[in-house]
């Protein structure tokens, strides 16, 4: 069998942000996008940073608000409140993870519609599954980027998405199903993986469980997309069986942030719109 195709998405981000800044420079004012951290996680704390110097890169203004790691939901609703109704404010992030005394939902759903460039509240999530307009949420927005560029048929697809999170699993399952793949959702009370994994034509392993995707979990000749963290949820043995594969790093982490950006400007670009 011959090699993968690698799904790189370094250079594809790269040419995301190229246009990005450009339609960013285009407008008669900065787009502007506030990152809110709650408490000291130092993991965060840098995904927070690489954001903001990708704000600078690329012509984007940044505001960012650091708040205590005892913050009360009320008072982050609080900021979050603010930041929805600054007029110079055009997208708003709240970094992931939240302390445990957080109602994240709460919190989430805070964000006005227009402003939640993450995709991550509850009108986010149901305008990609009703298909209406809204921002979506950036890493399964970034697969479909990725996949999309790389010619894969999703049309009748028969797609398996190990992970159900709020942020990657369920999004791309709507995301998908809209463009009229057949999807199947695992997690961590599926019976035999295996049996769901092997069949799929098109595998995005989101679990965040290093090596949980083996090679005799992949159907030969599928479609591998890694979401995981480093070093990635799906083992080496496993990629060298696919189609195709996304590496870790240097596959779906930099459309993450392509995608963040881009809606940032699309956000700003709607204030103009709307005058």
């Amino acid at each position: 069998m011959s090699s993968p195709i690698i799904l790189f998405g370094i250079e594809l981000a790269a040419e995301l942000n190229a246009a990005t800044a450009a339609r960013a420079a285009a407008l008669p004012f900065t787009p502007t996008l506030a990152t809110v951290l709650v408490g000291d996680d130092p993991g965060s704390a840098k995904y927070v940073a690489m954001k903001q110097r990708r704000c600078a890169q690329y012509g984007l203004g940044s505001r960012h608000v650091r708040l205590a790691s005892d913050t009360s939901t009320a008072e982050l609703i609080a900021v979050l409140i603010d930041l929805g109704a600054d007029p110079d404010v055009h997208g708003i992030l709240l970094q992931h993870p939240l302390p445990p005394q957080i109602d994240e939902r709460a919190a989430y759903d805070a964000i006005p519609l227009r402003k939640d460039v993450d995709g991550t509240s509850s009108a986010a999530f149901a305008a990609a599954a009703l298909g209406q307009p809204g921002h979506r949420s950036c890493t399964p927005a970034g697969i479909v980027r990725l996949l999309d560029h790389y010619r894969v048929e999703l049309a009748g697809a028969d797609v398996v998405i190990v992970g159900r999170s709020a942020i990657l699993g369920k999004p791309l399952a709507a995301m998908l199903t809209a463009r009229d793949a057949t999807v199947t959702v695992c997690h961590s009370r599926t019976r035999d993986l295996a049996t769901h994994t092997s069949r799929a034509e098109i595998l995005v392993a989101a679990a965040g469980r290093p090596g949980l995707i083996t090679a005799a979990m992949v159907r030969s000749g599928a479609v591998v997309v890694d979401a995981g963290f480093t070093p990635g949820d799906v083992s080496e043995e496993a990629a060298e069986v696919a189609r195709a594969a996304s590496p870790v790093p240097g596959g779906v982490g930099p459309m993450t942030i392509a995608m963040l950006l881009a809606q940032t400007v699309d956000a700003a670009q709607a204030v103009v719109g709307s005058r």
